[in-house]
């Protein structure tokens, strides 16, 4: 499995997350596209201890999302499973985990301010620090969609399951958006990926 882990991570970051992995016995599966979640960490019925990170993960985020799952791990070995899965304890392990990654050999330089600020305080996704996934989304292979942030008021779009959505004001950091079919309000992250649909 370590040896799969070279197409997806910076060449650079290889050796410490091999050394990682040999030193939790930890087990890493690399799956398909799920759009609920970039990765996760369980323990599995015959006690050993399982990562799985999605495939479609540019470099930078795959390692970011593997380094995540780890510190679950580490942090519910060392602190016991009564933790909060994104508490304290987690954010600290995270942090420590992650420190020798941050530097230009691994990320490119115009990550790492962003990086240096999501960390001084990681979140439970990556995702809703909106100016860093934003960053790294522009590490992803191109493709057609908009991220909500850019569509015009009252734009129509279409989201992953199909469901349509016309955008609507912003919220603080979130969109309100309108569900066309039901009529009801969600909110949006701005780096919401979106197909557009003529109004």
């Amino acid at each position: 499995m370590q040896n799969d882990l070279k197409d997806f991570i910076p060449e650079k970051a290889y050796d410490q997350v091999v050394n990682l992995l040999n030193y939790d016995h930890l087990v890493v599966k690399i799956k398909k596209e799920r759009k609920t979640r970039h990765g996760d960490y369980k323990q599995l019925p015959n006690g050993k201890h399982q990562i799985t990170v999605n495939s479609n993960l540019n470099s930078f985020r795959f390692l970011i999302t593997l380094v995540h799952e780890i510190a679950h791990f580490e942090a519910y070995n060392k602190f016991g499973k009564a933790i909060k899965p994104h508490g304290i304890e987690w954010k600290h392990t995270f942090q420590r985990l992650m420190l020798p990654f941050l530097n230009p050999h691994i990320f490119p330089s115009e990550l790492l301010p962003l990086l240096a600020k999501h960390f001084k305080n990681p979140k439970a996704s990556s995702d809703t620090d909106v100016p860093l996934a934003y960053a790294l989304k522009q590490y992803d292979e191109p493709n057609d969609k908009s991220f909500i942030f850019e569509l015009p008021l009252h734009q129509t779009f279409k989201i992953y399951n199909g469901r349509v959505f016309r955008k609507g004001l912003k919220r603080r950091t979130r969109y309100e958006c309108v569900e066309l079919k039901t009529g009801k309000i969600y909110l949006f992250n701005a780096n919401v990926e979106v197909d557009l649909i003529d109004n």
